[in-house]
């Protein structure tokens, strides 16, 4: 099945106050024509920035994975996100070296792994705007 459009575009977001801090994971969800779907915003704890970028995409695509099941691997997904460092390891031109980043590494990779169709696509901060308010709030219930 050839996709001509995107079913899904998510965004994600994950912060730390201080590093490691309190932190949180936001993803906006919305459908390819930019109706909003759902939204996650999770305490995390005290975690790194990094880590909890990679926790963002993990909440977001679980939560996918709840509303639509097997479903979510024929759509065409794009996850946009501000965080380079992410986008770079998850397309493979970065290393993870971190182990409690590998670990996060692999979960995404393994729930990206059932899907057919995803872009994971780096977006100016400006452009995350929903995701970035949604990791704060989680910050601020946490603190």
């Amino acid at each position: 099945m050839t996709h001509t459009h995107t079913d899904i575009i998510m965004y994600t977001d994950g912060g730390a106050r201080g590093n490691p801090g309190p932190a949180g994971a936001g993803a906006y969800i919305t459908d390819g024509e930019g109706h909003v779907l759902t939204e996650v915003s999770v305490y995390l704890g005290e975690r790194t920035n990094n880590w909890a970028e990679y926790q963002a995409i993990i909440l977001g695509l679980e939560k996918l994975h709840t509303l639509y099941g097997k479903a979510l691997s024929d759509m065409h997904i794009v996850i946009r996100m501000d965080s380079e460092l992410v986008v770079r390891q998850l397309h493979g031109i970065y290393k993870v070296k971190h182990p409690e980043l590998k670990v996060q590494y692999e979960k995404v990779r393994d729930l990206l792994e059932t899907l057919s169709h995803v872009d994971i696509v780096h977006v100016r901060r400006e452009y995350n705007k929903d995701a970035d308010r949604l990791a704060n709030e989680a910050m601020d219930r946490g603190n």
